[in-house]
Formats: C-alpha cells, structure tokens, sequence
C-alpha cells in the first residue's frame, strides 16, 4: 500500500517550476529601465508644477516666495476674470478647429483613396502641410498676412479691400485667419488617419451594396462611417488635446491679440510664467487645465463608446 501510494504521486521538481517562471518574467524586465524612465519623464514634472502651485514663487521677487496653500487655486476661481475668458476662448477655438479639421480632412482622405492618375504626388501634396514644423507654419503665414507683402495686398491690386489692411489687427477677422492658418496643417493629421483606415474597409461590402442598390450616400452612411468610427474618435481626441495646448501658432500670428481676444488658457499661463515670473500661480492655472483635460477626455471616451461596437 505505502510503495503504491509513492508510486502514484507524480514528482514535482522545483527546479523546474523555476526554469519555467524565468521567461514568463524576462519581458517584463526588458521593459523596466524604459517604464522608470518614462515614470521620471512624466511623475517629476507633475509633481513639480503640483508642489509649485501650492507656492507663491517669483524668481524676481524673492522675499515673497513661500507656501501659499490653496491661495493661488482660490485667486483663479475667484479673482482673475482673465482665467475665465481664456478658457472660454480655448473651447471656442478648441471647436472650432477641430470640427473643421475632421470635416476636409474626411473629404480629402475619401477623395485620395479613389483610383486617379496622379494618386501618389497628390497624397504627397496633400499630406505635406503636416510635416512642417509649427514655428515655419507660423512664420509662413506671418508672411502671408503681410499687409505690405501678403494676400491683403494682392487683394488690393484687384480691387477688392483696401491697402494696409492687416486681418491680424483687427479683431472681427483675426480669429478667422487664424483658424484658416491652423486648418492649413490640422486637416493633413485627419486625412493621414482616415485614409489608414479607409484603405482597410472590405471592397465586397460595397460591392455588395451596389448589388442591393444602395447609393453612394447610402454606403458612406452605413459602411464608411461605422467602420471609421473608432479612428475618427480617436483623432478628434488626440487633436482636441493639441489644440487645446496650442501656443506656438497662436503666439506667433498675434501673440494673443489684438486685445487679449486670441489669448487662450495655455498662452496664458505661458504669459504668466515667462513673461511675469508668476511661477506659482501659473503652476495652479496648470493644473487647473490638467484637470479639464482629463475631466473632458474621460466623459468623451465614455459618450463615445470607444472601442465598442461599431
């Protein structure tokens, strides 16, 4: 009985229960000294602006620095109008673009993913403005608004506007001109992502639908859009963030202006912080436009359903 019941239970080296634990970890600690890294990158910053808001910190006015406690997050909320019409104006331009950027970048990623000669230079062409850097863009478009040199003056030469006229001075053309400016490069971002996408969609749903004599309306309707679903998500969130954070466009084309009417939150804090030394107050306005982020993100990951069923 007892050299039955040996027999009958099966061994179970540890050695090997070990050997076999080892590859299971091995990706893990491949991928550690880049996590740490990214953890530093990210954590240190955050932290830093959080422990900088609780303080009033000027580098040019010492004798005042100190903890300062909730003070700076009561004085955003509380007193400083300019916090609200900064915010107010990054939702409108936050809107704005990126409604008009998925909007031609749709119709630009459906056009070059048709059949036609040429297909290739003009994809290239298309997607061009996406490679060029903020500053040129913006530089670019200085030049373009010129009152002396640019579009205004050319315009003049024919008749239509006057000499001298600058769209960026005036504050009833100046939020259109630097929209059509942000258009310029945000549209080739959509169109790179819904062509990627687009490319993906099965011909034999179309062809299908052909056969059951569905419109051209009717397919993009129920095939093109439920399968874009999750890219077109995606980007306008990935875009809005990015819009939101936008100061380089902005900064350069107006600075703001004219009148603060261009000045959105995160041009704001860098006004704040660059140009008034305010570090402390304008760590607190940024974690203020952190928590708006996230808090917008989340609620619009949710109502979209992203990732569910198309």
């Amino acid at each position: 009985m007892a050299q039955a019941a040996a027999v009958a239970k099966p061994p179970a080296p540890p050695r090997r229960r070990r050997a076999s634990a080892a590859p299971r970890r091995l990706p893990y600690l491949l991928i550690t000294p880049a996590a740490l890294l990214m953890l530093g990158f990210i954590a240190y910053p955050v932290l830093s602006v959080f422990y900088y808001s609780l303080r009033d910190y000027n580098p040019t006015k010492p004798w005042r620095n100190g903890f300062a406690g909730l003070d700076n997050f009561t004085r955003i909320f509380t007193d400083d109008p300019l916090f609200w019409d900064t915010l107010v104006f990054s939702a409108k331009w936050v809107f704005v673009e990126v409604g008009l950027q998925l909007l031609f970048g749709l119709a630009l990623a459906l056009v070059v993913n048709q059949t036609f000669v040429g297909r290739a230079l003009g994809r290239a062409l298309v997607f061009s403005p996406w490679a060029v850097s903020g500053v040129l863009t913006s530089a670019i478009w200085v030049l373009l608004y010129n009152s002396q040199t640019g579009i205004t003056r050319y315009l003049a030469d024919m008749g239509i506007g006057e000499y001298g006229v600058s769209w960026l001075s005036d504050t009833s053309t100046v939020f259109p001109a630097a929209v059509v400016a942000d258009l310029w490069r945000g549209v080739p971002f959509f169109a790179i992502l819904i062509l990627a996408d687009l490319q993906s969609v099965s011909k034999d749903l179309y062809e299908a639908a052909e056969v059951d004599g569905a419109s051209r309306f009717k397919q993009f309707w129920h095939i093109t859009l439920p399968h874009l679903k999750d890219a077109i998500i995606l980007s306008t969130l990935l875009r809005a963030v990015w819009e939101f954070n936008n100061v380089d466009l902005l900064y350069t084309l107006t600075g703001g202006g004219p009148a603060g009417t261009t000045t959105t939150l995160p041009l704001y804090i860098a006004n704040t912080s660059v140009d008034a030394h305010d570090f402390g107050y304008a760590s607190a306005l940024t974690m203020v436009a952190f928590v708006i982020l996230l808090f917008c993100s989340t609620v619009y990951l949710r109502l979209s359903k992203f990732g569910g069923e198309k």
